[in-house]
């Protein structure tokens, strides 16, 4: 199970971090879209999580993503990190026995758990997100996907939220950037955050706005989640900017997993019935979608596309670029 080219890298682990020459016993943890090899191996009795990196690009640079991690751990955020190897490109931590966790609980402490991330020291930075969403879109425009008379008005609605989109440092925090519920664990009494090879400097909303995925249903919801967060008022700057960091989230995952979906031969069916926006993120986050599945990706990416569709012909949209423009 292990790989041949790594088996001495995780004996000579294991022995400098437990004293023994193997683990008693492993299983292969497949759940979620990491590209590295994950597995949940047992240690006198214990269990851990062992992590084996992949692949060998820039973004998977096994001393960013480690040093990322390492700080998250040594702030409470991440689970106890045993050992890290960025040569050999192995980590082993705590393994979290994961439990139910409700929705209302998450909406409720999520907000701080992110204040307390933020305010790590910060991460290195690796790419401006706008701009990694504007390649998604001249890509997927490239790939011919989707019919243009379809798309158009998104990407120009898309163009103009990048243009306003405030890039100031005072919002450049140390981010996650993938905190879909696979990488936020609960064990009953705390959350842990896993999975960092997508940590970077990045601007805060982008946090707040992916969790908000998952846990706002309405404006009631956002207000006291943001609330939480921008303690102690909430303000008209504060709801424009987030609204149109969905927006921008919204585009980067219709195009993202629309591109993965096509490159791997699954035909556009834009009559494929969807579920709405809540109720496929209420079973994601319940464990039930898995994004590894081509039609799973299809639909999630249909999904944000209908939603987007939606919010740019809102008032609030108008509204949000207005606020946004005054400000500067």
């Amino acid at each position: 199970m292990i790989p041949e080219n790594k088996k001495e890298a995780v004996k000579q682990a294991l022995y400098s971090t437990f004293g023994v020459a193997w683990f008693d016993n492993v299983t292969m943890l497949t759940q979620g879209l990491s590209s590295a090899l994950i597995f949940k191996i047992c240690v006198s009795g214990k269990p851990y999580l062992l992590r084996i990196i992949t692949r060998e690009d820039a973004m998977a640079d096994p001393v960013h993503w480690f040093g990322c991690m390492q700080s998250a751990a040594e702030a409470g955020l991440a689970p106890r990190v045993w050992y890290l190897n960025a040569y050999d490109r192995i980590a082993i931590t705590d393994f979290i026995d994961v439990k139910p966790f409700p929705v209302d609980y998450a909406r409720a402490m999520l907000p701080g758990l992110l204040k307390r991330l933020h305010n790590l020291p910060l991460f290195p930075i690796r790419v401006n997100y706008i701009d990694v969403v504007s390649g998604f879109v001249e890509k997927f425009k490239a790939a011919g996907i989707m019919p243009a008379s379809i798309t158009d008005g998104i990407f120009e609605a898309y163009s103009r939220v990048a243009s306003a989109y405030p890039r100031d440092s005072d919002n450049l925090v140390s981010c996650h950037n993938d905190l879909k519920p696979d990488n936020i664990l609960f064990d009953g009494e705390r959350i842990w955050l896993v999975d960092w090879e997508a940590a970077f400097l990045n601007d805060r909303y982008m946090d707040l706005a992916i969790i908000a995925n998952f846990v706002i249903s309405n404006e009631d919801e956002e207000a006291a989640y943001l609330k939480a967060y921008f303690v102690p008022e909430v303000t008209e700057y504060h709801l424009a900017r987030f609204f149109l960091m969905r927006q921008v989230l919204h585009v980067s995952y219709f195009t993202f997993f629309m591109l993965l979906a096509a490159g791997a031969g699954c035909k556009v069916d834009l009559d494929f019935p969807l579920p709405d926006f809540k109720e496929l993120h209420t079973r994601m986050w319940n464990g039930e979608i898995n994004l590894a599945d081509n039609d799973a990706r299809q639909q999630y990416a249909l999904v944000h596309f209908k939603q987007l569709c939606c919010n740019l012909n809102s008032k609030r949209f108008e509204q949000s670029l207005t606020i946004i423009a005054q400000s500067i």
